[in-house]
């Protein structure tokens, strides 16, 4: 494979190559109370977004730092851009991932997402994204992801979604790091296999405009028909496709997820859903390894 970019071969070849899935361990100023109280941590427990982060740092700290947490089952990590900028055991996260448990390390560079319109919300502006893409290359970062939502079989809605995405992933690619294009598919949605096959049709035309030498990751909702995004998975200008949980229970996830050959899981909440923050070391070491398994085991078909 020729790319164009400084990327690094050895996390290049573990993400292409290797056995495992993403921790997608991201969730950002929206999204942290919820995943604090599903740890146990109550609102109460914390005044203000300053403290919420440091609590939110230290779990994801205990998380990546646990035995079971490692490279022989995970290939990648997404940081939020708040834990990219902290340390875990006297290291940037980044390179704490990769240097002390080979996990290469991703961040989620959008900002949230805009107000719906034709059925799709798209990616709120990014804000001196260059500078963003310069720091997370400076601080060991592999590739960056971005979240989109689709909730109708809207033609141009979907397009919308698909164009944003490729043009920032040409800017990202620009910027030596790998993007990890995410349109996720809302599972509640009553168009939801329509919606499948028009954003299959989209990202098949715009993978056919990048040059020879780019390739691109995506991150998918499972889809209602197995095996329906092989032509992506076979594609030659796709690293990896990996798909997000959405919603579905670990047990329907990991489900959905073995049945689509060649595609490894980017999961959040089914990842950490059995872990508290009042569990003893060991019996959280042991918690999480069973999910860490489970969705291995998943990925690997």
């Amino acid at each position: 494979m020729c790319l164009a970019m400084p990327m690094n071969e050895r996390q290049l070849r573990k993400i292409a190559d290797g056995r495992g899935f993403i921790a997608a361990l991201d969730q950002s100023g929206g999204s942290t109370p919820t995943a604090l109280l599903v740890y146990g941590i109550n609102e109460n427990a914390y005044s203000g977004e300053d403290e919420m982060f440091e609590l939110m740092h230290a779990m994801r700290t205990r998380i990546v730092t646990s035995r079971s947490f490692n490279g022989d089952r995970i290939l990648g990590a997404i940081l939020f851009e708040n834990t990219m900028d902290r340390e875990i055991e006297g290291r940037g996260s980044a390179e704490y991932l990769w240097g002390a448990k080979g996990v290469v390390p991703f961040l989620k560079m959008d900002k949230g997402l805009a107000e719906e319109s034709h059925g799709v919300q798209t990616m709120k502006p990014v804000p001196e994204l260059d500078l963003l893409l310069r720091r997370a290359r400076d601080k060991g970062v592999f590739g960056t992801k971005m979240r989109s939502v689709i909730k109708l079989a809207h033609p141009e809605g979907v397009m919308a979604v698909v164009d944003q995405q490729f043009d920032l992933a040409r800017q990202i690619l620009a910027a030596g790091l790998m993007p990890i294009i995410e349109p996720e598919i809302d599972i509640h949605s009553s168009e939801k296999m329509e919606a499948e096959t028009l954003l299959k049709a989209a990202i098949l035309e715009h993978l056919d405009g990048l040059d020879p030498n780019q390739v691109v990751m995506l991150k998918l909702t499972l889809p209602e028909e197995d095996n329906f995004y092989t032509a992506l998975v076979n594609n030659p200008r796709v690293l990896k496709v990996v798909a997000l949980s959405g919603g579905y229970s670990r047990q329907e996830a990991n489900a959905r997820l073995s049945r689509n050959n060649g595609v490894a899981a980017s999961f959040s909440r089914v990842l950490t859903e059995s872990i508290t923050v009042q569990q003893s070391d060991e019996e959280f070491d042991a918690s999480l390894n069973d999910s860490i398994e489970s969705i291995f085991e998943a990925s690997n078909t």
